[in-house]
């Protein structure tokens, strides 16, 4: 019985999406507790592997009503922390939600894709005294932490050679989803980039100078003069740019990130980043708005530049060169 009281009770927004069983894992994982879950799709079978007493919606009002009532219940009823797996132009109304029934928050990136949504939800948080956290996951991957601490011990000189590529390719579902709509979805540089831009501030400082060389709705690359890194990127969800043969079901990305031309290996160590994540929230050092602001601006700064000529601080997949 001692146990249950120090459980934590979630609800997760969007428990029928792509990301949501990480966090029903995540849940599972640091000994808490699933409550209710609300999502317009039905097929969320998903649930079953987690637990079988789970309140479900299709209507977020009902959703709403119910965690209203947990609210006034009960200490060990009431809601702690709201999940949110919501579409990314979502993710703001989902937090206040979360806010307004006494919840704490953990918000999939992007947290908001316009940066102006940040300080209305900051202004939020003082009112309820409730927090709202981004899920920042290669903040704790073992090998990027390992990266930053060497980083972090160097001796000031000439900025980093960086080259990031992120190619993760997407069938046609994904135009007609509002993935691939920009008003909805942030596009290319908030949908697929923005924990990458994140990654990158947080190794190398903040920015000086943003060019946007290729801009297209499922391709996007681009330089970045940082603190201590000069950085070509390269996003993309078209198979056509792997420089491998897509295998669907298995081999469809492709990560990089090259340090003065040594390769970055992290491509092992992903299964278990939102479960850390939560550790990390549970324990109090969870990423909160202002941690997640700078990457929110800069993908906004970038879906929304003119285009630069090409020059010799293009990737060379915006000339062609990984075609």
């Amino acid at each position: 019985m001692t146990l249950f009281f120090h459980m934590k009770n979630f609800a997760v927004v969007g428990v029928g999406g792509y990301i949501a069983p990480r966090h029903l894992r995540a849940i599972r994982d640091t000994k808490n507790r699933l409550v209710a879950a609300v999502d317009p799709n039905d097929s969320v079978g998903v649930l079953d592997q987690y637990t079988f007493d789970v309140r479900f919606f299709t209507e977020v009002e009902r959703f709403d009503r119910h965690l209203e009532k947990l609210k006034r219940g009960p200490e060990e009823s009431r809601l702690h922390f709201l999940s949110v797996c919501s579409p990314n132009y979502l993710h703001d109304a989902h937090c206040r939600l979360g806010l307004r029934v006494g919840a704490d928050v953990i918000c999939e990136k992007p947290l908001v894709i316009n940066p102006w949504n940040l300080e209305p939800l900051a202004e939020l948080e003082r009112e309820t005294g409730r927090r709202i956290y981004n899920v920042l996951q290669l903040r704790v991957h073992p090998a990027l932490m390992a990266l930053r601490d060497k980083l972090a011990h160097e001796k000031p000189g000439r900025p980093h050679d960086v080259s990031l590529t992120y190619i993760t390719s997407r069938g046609r579902w994904y135009d007609v989803s509002w993935k691939g709509e920009s008003e909805k979805s942030g596009g290319v540089p908030t949908n697929i980039g923005v924990h990458f831009f994140d990654l990158l501030l947080w190794l190398f400082g903040p920015l000086d100078i943003s060019r946007v060389h290729l801009a297209e709705p499922r391709r996007m690359s681009g330089f970045l003069a940082l603190e201590r890194a000069n950085v070509r990127w390269f996003l993309s969800v078209e198979e056509r740019d792997l420089p491998f043969q897509a295998e669907p079901g298995k081999r469809t990305t492709f990560r990089s990130i090259t340090v003065d031309g040594q390769e970055i290996e992290f491509s092992e160590g992903f299964a278990d980043l939102h479960t850390r994540i939560y550790e990390e929230i549970l324990a109090g050092r969870g990423y909160g708005i202002q941690v997640a602001k700078p990457s929110i601006e800069l993908a906004y700064r970038l879906r929304t530049s003119s285009l630069s000529p090409l020059d010799d601080t293009a990737h060379p997949a915006a000339r062609g060169g990984m075609r």
